[in-house]
């Protein structure tokens, strides 16, 4: 079995060179104005993206850049000359979603690999065998294939590289081509400046429709009772049985703006438009191996260095497991569980019914079994180190030391802070130190959380 490209999102150096630490045999960054998290690129600057790829292949690791805009007139004025000195770099691939942009680089620049970006929502073998033609080396599929259409979409395109998402956050929008934030912030998702509309607190309310089709809000209707009710019913998406609240109008309205009621609407599949579990497809990492994906990606550009150092491990050791033969390993699962997660769902490449899609309970992050609670910034002569601390520590607490050459268990027994003793490290922005930490250098610290 070949064993398939670990791809980890670097939003800047420091989450670059974690990713590579832990595992990583490739990374993406944002280019600078043509990537779809232009609000929150650490690579914005020339100077710093060119150290990033240098680093990289100094470490005979890849980088590639996303440019996977869907622009509009007034960036091609400066799109050729924005991206020429960002090709002089030499990045390994660059990854594009906009036919007209795919191709002038392809005609300016015809030695530059172009792979092409989920946002193109590739769903067929067709669509793979016409961007193949247009020159592209690598298809980003879409986020809502199952493991047996990409299986066939391997089998009918065999000859150019696949890439799959296994991990992170779920758009509600078909492969991200949202309006919900370009809606209520003006700040258009597919120009890179999406502010998660969707996961913001919503309310739901019950509504009909008036003569005029509009809807207005009905306030003799409980929505959470009537949902669990039409959940315990409904038996499948495959017609076995209809959902009891199909086809009727729903109002939404969000914390920060009451009173503002904006109309949905749901039909036998559930209602698809907020708040989607978070991807994890740890499971099928031996599957998509197996069937012969070249690349398998995490996201979250803009997410923290623990997160980028904790997926980087897991899914490295998933990966080398599958390639071993060995069986998959349950405990994997604990350790993403301590990721701040909406809950965990395999997505589309398992069919799943519709409640396990979709996270009805909390419209916020959760934190389970450990927290990140600190980095090790440097370490003194006598192995005490400083910790540079981001979540509340105390001494007594069990702690996990997160490092590359393996990770370890410790029952936190002293701490000091100014030189003195300390019994807590209270929280984010301060130093404090702990003992015994030789050889872990630039660690990651997380408290793990009793049952």
């Amino acid at each position: 079995m070949k064993s398939p490209e670990l791809l980890l999102p670097a939003g800047d150096l420091s989450r670059m060179r974690a990713a590579f630490d832990y595992g990583a045999d490739a990374v993406y960054a944002g280019s600078p104005r043509y990537s779809l998290r232009a609000r929150n690129n650490g690579f914005a600057k020339l100077t710093e993206l060119e150290q990033g790829i240098r680093e990289a292949h100094e470490r005979g690791k890849k980088i590639f850049l996303a440019s996977n805009i869907l622009p509009h007139n007034a960036k091609l004025k400066t799109f050729l000359a924005d991206i020429e000195p960002l090709i002089a770099m030499q990045p390994d691939a660059l990854i594009m979603a906009d036919p007209g942009l795919i191709m002038k680089v392809r005609e300016h620049w015809p030695h530059m690999p172009i792979h092409l970006s989920v946002q193109a929502n590739t769903t067929n073998y067709w669509g793979v065998q016409f961007w193949q033609k247009m020159g592209v080396e690598r298809i980003i599929l879409s986020r809502e294939l199952s493991i047996e259409e990409i299986a066939e979409i391997r089998q009918q395109c065999p000859d150019i590289e696949l890439e799959v998402f296994v991990h992170g956050a779920l758009c509600i929008a078909y492969s991200g081509r949202c309006l919900l934030s370009g809606y209520f912030n003006h700040r258009d998702p597919n120009q890179g400046t999406c502010t998660n509309a969707c996961r913001w607190d919503y309310q739901v309310h019950n509504a009909a429709a008036d003569d005029s089709g509009d809807a207005q809000l009905l306030s003799d209707f409980h929505f959470q009772a009537a949902s669990e009710t039409a959940n315990a019913q409904f038996e499948g998406i495959n017609g076995q049985q209809r959902h009891p609240l199909a086809n009727r109008v729903y109002l939404i309205e969000e914390a920060n703006r009451l009173g503002e009621m904006m109309p949905i609407m749901e039909d036998e599949h559930g209602t698809y438009i907020m708040n989607s579990k978070d991807l994890r497809a740890i499971e099928q990492v031996a599957r998509l191996a197996e069937i012969g994906v070249d690349s398998l990606k995490i996201e979250g550009r803009t997410k923290s260095i623990y997160y980028v150092a904790r997926t980087a491990q897991t899914y490295r050791r998933a990966i080398d497991d599958a390639v071993a033969g060995k069986p998959f390993d349950y405990t994997l699962l604990a350790e993403l569980e301590g990721l701040a997660n909406r809950g965990y769902t395999a997505g589309f490449l398992e069919r799943h019914q519709t409640q396990e899609y979709q996270n009805y309970l909390t419209g916020h992050s959760l934190a389970k079994q450990s927290q990140f609670v600190g980095q090790i910034t440097q370490i003194s002569g006598d192995g005490w180190a400083t910790v540079l601390v981001k979540n509340k520590f105390a001494v007594g607490d069990t702690l996990e030391i997160i490092h590359p050459s393996g990770n370890q268990i410790i029952c936190l027994t002293a701490m000091r802070k100014n030189g003195e003793a300390a019994q807590v490290a209270p929280g984010n922005g301060i130093e404090v130190e702990i003992p015994e930490m030789q050889g872990k250098d630039n660690a990651l610290i997380a408290r793990v959380m009793s049952a």
